[in-house]
């Protein structure tokens, strides 16, 4: 009864959020004319109240124009490809430009793929860009069938056909197992579109080293206790009524526990930086946490299997991983380029993680492997922020340009 519990407080919270989203521009208006500490700090407290409310629909990208070579260019979004759980999402330019093909695979990991909305501004401006925009599961009817490891990986293979021969893929985090699955059955198969390099960045390849939090934590409790516990029907007000899901709200509670004292800090210096005026830095702020608490729920099966394969068998490195029965070996991967990328200071995914695809992928060689740190990274900022785009990226770059050469 978690999703119908978690319902009735959103509905019976929904009257005070409702009129602090009325009372805040008010206030807002009042203080414009007589300014006081009074009226700052209530309007400063209506605004953590909403910020504080948990969404359940995709934000906007919000990308219409990149600079290429020094001029601005038009950008516009296109669906060149839809499935009930995922629509492969291409940012087109509107001129004709002679750039890398990328998709750009998004974590289904409870957060939307506008979670990579910098990373995918920062990739236009030297590539064709396209992403696995993953719909939310309490969106998708029941009677779309199952969702689960064989289909996310056969979702990947089907975007990177309809992209075309000579394609690349960057996976980040939880997608890089899926990622690589795909790329490697696709090359044992000799696929015209399998892709010409693949990026791991932050992903648990192998989860046995140097186990973070979130790792122990999957192998204290059974599968049956994580179906048990959390997964639960979507209630019947909407279009997925009854399809089991992992909620997303399960998730992002689960998140700031990780780091608690940092979010409190966080909304403190919120509502400071609000109550003083400074409302350059609180948009900062606000901007991260209206799309940290957008959340997308997923698909039971594909929450449990990632459990189960990932994070308790470590199936993939062990070489017990299978596609619709069909056993999965990387080692099939002969002409793909890999570059793995890991934070130094990653505490969702440690070091050696996804360094550990090299030793999978024991058919390419040496000079077709690149692997890189980035000193003083956490989960986040291998794909957002500045350490991404001054240090990372140029990498990427670098090894997407190599491979397509």
């Amino acid at each position: 009864m978690i999703y119908q519990t978690y319902q009735s407080n959103a509905d019976l919270m929904s009257p005070l959020r409702s009129a602090a989203k009325v009372v805040s521009p008010l206030l807002d208006g009042a203080r414009a004319g007589a300014t006081t500490w009074a009226t700052r700090k209530l309007t400063a407290a209506c605004e953590i109240l909403k910020l504080t409310d948990l969404t359940h629909v995709r934000r906007d990208f919000g990308i219409d124009a990149v600079k290429v070579d020094a001029r601005e260019v038009g950008v516009r979004e296109v669906a060149p490809y839809t499935t009930p759980f995922c629509t492969l999402l291409h940012f087109k330019k509107n001129i004709a430009v002679n750039q890398p093909r990328v998709l750009l695979v998004a974590p289904m990991s409870g957060h939307f793929a506008t979670l990579l909305r910098e990373t995918v501004r920062t990739m236009l401006a030297d590539h064709d860009v396209y992403i696995t925009d993953w719909h939310n599961a309490r969106d998708v009817p029941v009677l779309c069938g199952r969702f689960g490891m064989d289909e996310y990986i056969e979702h990947l293979m089907t975007f990177m056909d309809v992209i075309g021969p000579g394609a690349h893929m960057v996976a980040i985090c939880q997608p890089c197992v899926p990622a690589l699955a795909a790329v490697a059955i696709m090359s044992e198969d000799g696929h015209d579109a399998t892709p010409a390099s693949l990026t791991l960045m932050a992903g648990p390849i192998d989860c046995r080293i140097s186990p973070t939090e979130v790792n122990k934590l999957a192998m204290t409790k059974s599968v049956r206790w994580f179906e048990k516990n959390l997964i639960d029907a979507v209630p019947y007000r909407h279009r997925g009524a009854m399809r089991q899901v992992y909620p997303g709200f399960v998730q992002i509670s689960a998140f700031p526990n990780m780091n608690l004292k940092r979010h409190i800090h966080s909304f403190r210096q919120f509502y400071r930086d609000l109550v003083k005026g400074d409302m350059e830095k609180a948009a900062i702020t606000r901007s991260f946490y209206e799309e940290y608490f957008a959340v997308a729920d997923l698909p039971a099966e594909f929450y449990l299997e990632t459990v189960k394969l990932v994070f308790q068998e470590y199936a993939l490195p062990r070489g017990k991983l299978k596609w619709r029965g069909r056993k999965v070996n990387p080692a099939a991967i002969r002409r793909t380029a890999l570059l793995t990328v890991e934070g130094e200071k990653d505490d969702i995914c440690s070091l050696g993680q996804t360094l550990a695809a090299h030793d999978l992928c024991s058919g390419l060689r040496q000079y077709m492997l690149t692997h890189y740190i980035e000193a003083g990274a956490g989960h986040y900022g291998v794909f957002s922020g500045r350490r991404w785009n001054n240090n990372i990226y140029p990498v990427v770059r670098e090894a997407i340009n190599v491979a397509a050469s």
